[in-house]
């Protein structure tokens, strides 16, 4: 009788972003593969101390990755496609982030990344597995055990955490091969995981975790007689060794049954995303299955109302006597550490906690299912008091805002014109040539603009200095737009740190941190705003940027603004009321810019919605409630402006076969997408449902250090014609160009412009 604290996942980059520095240091040849290494063995032994240190039992270990937990589980397996050249026995370090990142023609891997996209509902990035039919699975590395001794050896007994065979191939894809369901597989891949867990029996292991959030998805009896096969092959291979499996990011719903026949010791539930199943979990589940609860948001930083959740956690407690008591999914997707934000206002930083104050609370919830409230009353107390002063507090509601959005009706969503005549005028007005080229928006933060941004921080650069700087910089990248010949130019964003931070810091009801950090992929960590009350634009926030660019040219230039849905998907929103309401907040905000640029002279401008297809609810069920809405606020955004006004967005690494429908019901003029690492596959969702605007298929892969030559590109494009009409295409890289550095945009960029040249000529013979 008991109830344990378990972390399912900690952050892995370091509270002053160690990982990223070790990470790029050997990547740029730096430093070597033993300093790389030192800093992530310190790293873990770090987090497996700070977790016991406030209070949890249970520790994870292999939750720590060198880039993407995903790869981690396709390198064990010897899943490495034949470009990479592998030949077999351990996946070395080159092999493992070429697979990651790419390789140049002068290296030993001359061949692109993989595939990449979002972690189920998440911002986080994961390597999609590439599988073939015929593919061979053997053990190919020793991390998992590795790990395990390693905190063994610092008397630390933990809890191997592994990404389950079944949702490994629910994510995977058999490339070429549209019709073989990656399942089919699973015979030849659990004789690995079986070698594993019995190497980690040999080592004194006695529990260990398998993560199956595909178990929160539709499924089809194939996939649930997976689980079955799965699971009662992994309990025979290894007895001495307790299953807990570990679903989130949602209700079990419809899978519950199989959750629960499976001959597992232990069950986790999501019961932030479903707390409803709890109940049923309580009336269903065999005496002996030892129960973890999720009651802690891991993807959230608001601070858990502590009563509220004894109230719910005591009758489960008498029913059940063992708990686990946890967060809601890894903490992976929540910052470190509140006590490093010692600038954060104090108001608005009592109602929140991170990664480590999350795990304190959940030590105090033990405590008190334990010993009783009156052992833990000081922070109850504190608990209770920093929720009433959160739901009272005058700076969450603004009355005005939400006066102005009563009024919405549905004609501010839609466009005067269909696409058909908009086309016509805003050809006539910019008379673009076919295959038109540009940018996603944002060129590289070199380290000089990085340091006069920290310099302007501090005082060092007064606003005027700075300001001049930034158009310096605004004005060599104009040119050098111009002489590599781009149809189309941007400002290169180097006013902006963060494409949503920037607009957040700009509008009210947002607040700001310093240090807290988290991973979107390999060493790509973002500083996610907080929404903490009503969303509104106090004043213009880009116009006098395009302004001045546009006055240093005569081709156009666009306007370039993040979108609402992708505001509100990456960042740490408000949970008081609807995501969807939040969203028309932002949509109204962005709205008014978008009419200040139109007012200023613009003739394009991109409303960027990278993050649209990420909140798509996991379930098929849900997913035209939240369309409607995200649809909706893109449309409010974007609909005030004439027909002559062309409107772009943007979206990256996304399933769009899925919500082509909503995509289409955006209305935008243009759209960019990702397609270079899924070689123009993404494309057929157009295609299958006659998308009828302008799309531009990204021919350059920005999230890899690779130049693609000028005959990739041409390649890729003509893959695109033969999909689209010719009249459709543009010509652009995946995403924005901010993390690259200039000696590969460059050449990239110049490739590029050759390419669509190519086209160009071919059409004309």
């Amino acid at each position: 009788m008991g109830v344990s604290v378990a972390s399912l996942g900690f952050p892995r980059i370091g509270l002053r972003r160690e990982l990223k520095t070790a990470l790029e240091s050997y990547w740029s040849g730096r430093s070597d593969l033993d300093a790389l290494l030192c800093t992530a063995s310190d790293l873990r032994k770090i987090n497996w101390a700070c977790q016991k240190e406030h209070g949890a039992d249970i520790v994870p270990s292999n939750d720590f990755s060198l880039y993407d937990h995903v790869l981690d589980i396709s390198a064990m397996l010897g899943a490495v496609p034949e470009a990479y050249g592998w030949k077999g026995r351990t996946v070395d370090p080159l092999t493992y982030f070429a697979m990651a990142r790419g390789g140049q023609k002068d290296c030993a891997h001359g061949v692109t990344a993989g595939e990449m996209t979002k972690w189920f509902d998440t911002n986080y990035h994961y390597l999609v597995p590439d599988l073939r039919a015929d593919q061979i699975f053997e053990l190919s590395t020793s991390k998992v055990v590795d790990e395990y001794r390693e905190a063994k050896a610092q008397d630390i007994q933990t809890r191997p955490v592994l990404l389950g065979p079944v949702t490994y191939l629910l994510l995977a894809k058999i490339r070429d091969e549209q019709n073989i369901n990656p399942l089919g597989l699973l015979q030849r891949v659990l004789p690995v995981y079986e070698q594993v867990l019995k190497q980690l029996v040999a080592e004194g292991a006695d529990w260990v975790q398998f993560d199956e959030p595909g178990l929160v998805l539709d499924l089809d009896d194939m996939a649930r007689e997976a689980f079955q096969a799965a699971y009662a092959a992994l309990t025979e291979a290894a007895p001495a060794l307790k299953i807990m499996l570990t679903p989130y990011f949602g209700a079990l719903d419809d899978n519950l049954e199989t959750a629960l026949s499976l001959p597992v010791h232990g069950l986790h539930l999501d019961l932030i995303r479903a707390p409803e199943q709890l109940a049923e979990v309580l009336g269903k589940a065999r005496p002996d299955l030892l129960l973890s609860l999720g009651v802690v948001d891991g993807r959230n930083v608001w601070r858990a109302d502590l009563s509220q959740l004894l109230d719910g956690l005591e009758p489960a407690f008498r029913a059940r006597g063992n708990l686990v008591l946890a967060p809601s999914c890894s903490l992976l997707h929540v910052p470190i550490d509140l006590a490093r934000e010692t600038d954060l206002d104090p108001e608005i930083g009592q109602w929140l906690a991170f990664a480590v104050q999350k795990i304190g609370e959940l030590r105090t919830l033990a405590t008190a299912l334990e010993q009783g409230r009156d052992a833990v009353r000081d922070v109850l107390e504190a608990s209770d008091r920093a929720a009433s002063l959160r739901r009272s507090s005058p700076r969450i509601h603004d009355l005005a805002v939400q006066t102005r959005l009563m009024t919405v009706t549905p004609e501010l969503s839609r466009r005067n014109a269909a696409f058909s005549t908009r086309r016509e005028e805003q050809q006539a007005r910019l008379g673009l040539p076919l295959f038109p080229t540009t940018t996603i928006g944002s060129f590289p933060q070199t380290p000089d603009i990085r340091v006069a941004r920290a310099a302007h921080a501090k005082g060092v650069l007064s606003d005027d200095q700075y300001t001049a700087f930034l158009r310096e910089e605004t004005c060599k990248a104009v040119r050098w737009q111009e002489e590599v010949g781009l149809d189309v130019l941007v400002h290169g964003e180097f006013e902006r740190n963060d494409m949503v931070q920037y607009f957040g810091e700009q509008l009210s009801g947002f607040v700001f941190t310093k240090h807290a950090w988290v991973q979107s992929y390999g060493s790509r960590y973002v500083r996610p705003p907080i929404i903490f009350g009503d969303v509104s634009r106090p004043h213009s926030m880009t116009v006098e940027w395009w302004r001045y660019t546009q006055s240093l040219t005569e081709r156009p230039v666009k306007g370039m603004l993040t979108g609402p849905v992708t505001i509100l998907n990456w960042s740490f929103v408000r949970d008081d009321q609807p995501r969807a309401t939040t969203c028309r907040q932002i949509a109204l905000a962005i709205r008014d810019e978008v009419l200040d640029l139109e007012v200023a002279g613009a003739a394009m401008i991109q409303i960027d919605e990278a993050a649209l297809r990420e909140g798509l609810p996991l379930r098929r069920r849900d997913w035209k409630s939240y369309l409607d809405w995200a649809v909706e606020s893109f449309r409010l955004t974007a609909s005030g402006v004439a027909d002559r006004t062309q409107i772009h967005t943007h979206m990256c690494y996304s399933e769009f076969n899925d919500i082509i429908v909503a995509i289409a019901a955006m209305d935008a003029d243009v759209i960019s997408i990702e397609t270079a690492r899924s070689k123009m596959e993404l494309l057929d969702a157009f295609v299958q449902d006659a998308y009828p605007a302008e799309i531009g298929p990204g021919v350059y892969d920005i999230h890899s250090p690779r130049i693609p030559t000028v005959g990739e590109m041409a390649e890729l494009l003509r893959a695109a014609r033969v999909r689209l009409e010719d009249r459709q295409i543009w010509v652009n890289p995946d995403c924005g160009l901010k993390t690259r550095r200039w000696p590969e945009v460059e050449p990239a960029i110049a490739n590029m412009v050759a390419a669509a040249r190519l086209l160009r000529t071919a059409v004309d013979s």
